[in-house]
């Protein structure tokens, strides 16, 4: 990967059968969807992928099934977050040697009352960095409970070699991205946002030039970033509007579970299990969903059928 990468990133849900297994079929036939719906790269095991009820042999499968499968059809961003600095190395490492272009890191953290200093995560990172040679993207996200402040993420940037692309999905995320950029000049090669795109249009104002979504609607959001990179604002509003119901109920009722159910109404997969301590969506918010879905047309819906 050459160029910076930019658009749409979204994250592949991992498919379950519904006994819970793994289905690496459905895994290959959700990346072969993601790609038909024009993702500019696919991000895997991350939080929306489930990946904190993955055991480290069914990470290790899917990175290898993701990897081979894609076969560089589209970059591939394969999240590698832990709490143990060296856990995080072997990961990185992992993944690089398979083939993928980026890493995701959140910082290290395992509850509120156990989160390091900045030094700390400072050398987590720059660990990292010293193990691989591609392109680490920084998750900032309320999940971790670790505040990553402006000046840290920018001397990140500045002074670890291969920090230089920020999912930023902190309350205010777009002053926050607005603020990195201007702080961090060159060294920001990549500021995206996050959190299914419920805040993508105050964030591309910010100056973000990607977003990482789910795998519900990306062929749809996508146009948006283009058109608004291409200085079209009032065809990426246009599109903004149109996308905002679906996106709004996503993020805010649905959560993960949304990709899963749109993608095996639409024969994608086979079940959208989620696994214990997870719960399926109710009824109520499944059928607005997927009427939401219906009038979008999204690809996903269609696909398999």
């Amino acid at each position: 990967m050459t160029d910076p990468l930019t658009g749409i990133l979204p994250v592949a849900p991992t498919p379950f059968h519904d006994d819970g297994s793994i289905d690496t079929e459905g895994m290959k036939r959700v990346l072969d969807c993601m790609i038909d719906q024009g993702s500019d790269a696919i991000c895997i095991l991350a939080n929306y992928s489930e990946q904190f009820v993955l055991s480290d042999a069914e990470r290790a499968t899917l990175t290898r099934v993701s990897l081979e499968h894609v076969a560089g059809r589209a970059p591939v961003i394969v999240t590698v977050s832990h709490f143990s600095t060296q856990v995080v190395v072997d990961r990185a490492r992992e993944a690089e040697a398979m083939g993928a272009a980026m890493l995701m890191m959140m910082p290290p953290y395992h509850g509120v009352g156990l989160v390091p200093p900045e030094a700390a995560i400072f050398e987590h990172f720059a660990a990292v960095s010293e193990a691989i040679s591609i392109p680490i993207m920084v998750q900032d996200a309320p999940l971790s409970g670790v505040t990553l402040s402006v000046p840290m993420l920018v001397q990140m940037a500045r002074e670890i070699e291969n920090v230089s692309y920020f999912k930023m999905e902190t309350p205010f995320a777009a002053d926050k991205l607005a603020a990195l950029i201007e702080q961090g000049g060159e060294h920001i090669v990549g500021p995206c946002d996050g959190e299914e795109a419920v805040t993508l249009l105050a964030d591309l104002d910010a100056g973000c030039t990607g977003t990482m979504t789910s795998a519900l609607q990306p062929e749809l959001i996508r146009p948006i970033v283009l058109d608004y990179r291409s200085g079209n604002i009032d065809a990426a509003l246009a599109g903004w509007r149109a996308c905002l119901p679906l996106i709004n109920h996503e993020n805010r009722q649905c959560g993960l579970r949304a990709a899963k159910v749109v993608m095996k109404e639409g024969g994608v997969i086979g079940s959208d299990h989620v696994r214990h301590p997870l719960k399926p969506m109710t009824e109520r918010t499944r059928a607005r969903l997927l009427q939401l879905a219906n009038e979008a047309d999204v690809l996903a819906l269609r696909w398999g059928k």
